[in-house]
């Protein structure tokens, strides 16, 4: 149950963050954008998509990075995932929660975008550790791994290497609108009148009126 419902909160986060014009008018990587000078354990952060997508600088022009990637489910070949991660590859890898961290080129990184450099020092509360040890974690965890947008995505890699702590300020905030939205009592009305409507398409029957009555009654009790 725990892991149906993990799922489709990760599909919800990934589609709630959907703009699909942008994705429709959506351009090449930009060779022009001037990176700037960048350190050995910074934490880089470049507009990827639908989010944020953040890496770990290791030094001669080399990035740290979780990637999710439909080719790693399709192949085993690695010289087929090797090549630059493009977005329609990342979007697929995420909903197959395919992941792995790789080490790309600064360009290939940034994909375009403009990087920011260690702007979340400002956000978290803890201090950064030591940018050589940031760039060791970095280094070790370079492979294969599991990926969910929840609990574990790229923003949560970086902060664990440069903080000490995997946290993902990404997921706060979805969780804390998913938080509004349940606490607002227009949603029990909502759900009932999907769950009539749903009736109504596909008769009385237990796997209709349950859902009807037990999602209203949990977003009524948790408002």
């Amino acid at each position: 149950m725990l892991d149906s419902l993990t799922f489709l909160f990760e599909k919800f986060f990934l589609f709630s963050n959907f703009n699909i014009f942008k994705s429709l008018s959506e351009k090449e990587p930009d060779s022009v954008v001037k990176c700037p000078v960048l350190r050995r354990g910074d934490l880089l952060e470049v507009h990827r998509t639908i989010f944020i997508h953040y890496g770990i600088y290791l030094g001669n022009n080399r990035v740290a990075h979780l990637m999710p990637d439909i080719m790693l489910v399709l192949t085993n070949n690695k010289q087929h995932s090797k090549p630059v991660v493009t977005n329609k590859r990342l979007l697929l890898g995420c909903m197959c929660r395919k992941a792995s961290i790789r080490v790309d080129s600064v360009e290939d990184f940034r994909y375009g975008a403009q990087i920011m450099v260690n702007d979340m020092d400002m956000k978290m509360k803890c201090q950064a550790l030591a940018s050589e040890e940031v760039a060791r974690r970095a280094e070790k965890l370079v492979g294969d791994i599991p990926y969910s947008l929840l609990w574990s995505n790229c923003e949560h890699f970086a902060t664990y290497c440069r903080y000490g702590t995997p946290v993902s300020q990404q997921t706060a905030k979805f969780c804390d609108c998913l938080k509004t939205i349940i606490w607002d009592q227009r949603s029990v009305a909502l759900t009932v009148g999907i769950g009539v409507i749903y009736i109504l398409c596909f008769g009385l029957a237990p796997s209709t009126i349950l859902p009807t009555i037990l999602f209203p009654f949990i977003l009524w009790m948790a408002g």
